[in-house]
């Protein structure tokens, strides 16, 4: 038996879009079945979970189910209906009319006499998908496994976005009465880094400078989540500076973003007294306070 999907997200029948999404997330990463692999009760899970999100998850279907049309199941709610024993004199029985609407009641929807039968569309699936940063970036090709256990091949274009859905056609569950399949709606969940944070196209990062670097500059190389490439940092850099690499970021179908390296300048682990003297007398010439 399918339960509330409120219940089985573990959210309020007022909870936004947001907290409906955030719920799915914490909950399928504890039974995903590429997680759990074997583990029946997880897969169960996993599909409950699907199910639910497929309900409350999807807008026009949540309104659906909070009006009452729809059940958990996604399918509509059968309403008893007057009896019309009686209402119809014209010739024929009510399962003629009945018939002339909707065929003679065989799927999938024609009928001898050329008229269409009744067709209906299949549901849309929706599906959460991990991607690690880097794949994000350059882009990648990911195996999704579906709620029931069927397989996906996917491409995660270039330069995709956390929450960005891509919608795979005629992958979602299929139609009734020759009615075309759903779409199966696969959203895009991207890992942090420790390194790099997307803001945008733009990608950020931190770069650390020994003391003679910031003092002298010269050429660094930077570690970017494209690849490597070099910086030329000018003599006297203080730490918190950034520097603005245009074409460096994200490209995406919206251009190309920038990379924003901030220089941080550390220490070295032991100040020997060499560096101790020298700064020492350094100071007695050239006395300043950046905090003036």
């Amino acid at each position: 038996m399918v339960g509330d999907p409120y219940s089985v997200l573990g959210v309020q029948r007022g909870a936004s879009d947001e907290e409906v999404r955030s719920a799915y997330r914490r909950l399928a990463k504890t039974c995903h079945p590429d997680l759990n692999p074997g583990d029946k009760a997880a897969a169960d899970r996993f599909k409950s979970l699907s199910a639910a999100y497929n309900i409350v998850g999807d807008p026009e279907r949540r309104q659906q189910f909070d009006a009452g049309l729809i059940d958990a199941k996604g399918e509509p709610v059968r309403r008893p209906q007057p009896s019309t024993a009686g209402a119809y004199s014209g010739g024929g029985t009510f399962s003629d009319v009945f018939n002339d609407f909707f065929g003679d009641g065989t799927w999938p929807g024609s009928r001898p006499n050329g008229r269409p039968g009744f067709h209906v569309r299949g549901q849309d699936v929706r599906y959460t998908l991990d991607v690690e940063f880097l794949e994000a970036i350059a882009g990648t090709k990911k195996r999704v496994t579906m709620p029931e256990g069927g397989v996906l091949d996917l491409t995660v274009p270039e330069g995709v976005s956390d929450g960005q859905v891509l919608r795979l056609k005629g992958k979602g569950k299929p139609g009734f009465g020759g009615g075309e399949a759903g779409d199966a709606l696969v959203e895009i969940n991207i890992k942090p880094h420790v390194d790099y944070q997307r803001i945008g196209d733009d990608v950020h990062m931190t770069l650390a400078v020994s003391l003679d670097e910031a003092v002298l500059g010269g050429k660094i190389e930077v570690n970017s989540p494209t690849g490597r490439l070099q910086l030329t940092l000018p003599k006297g850099t203080s730490s918190g500076r950034v520097f603005r690499l245009k074409g460096k970021g994200v490209k995406s179908s919206r251009g190309e973003g920038a990379l924003l390296v901030t220089v941080r300048i550390v220490m070295p682990p032991e100040i020997d007294e060499g560096l101790a003297y020298f700064m020492s007398e350094w100071r007695k010439k050239h006395p300043y306070n950046p905090r003036d």
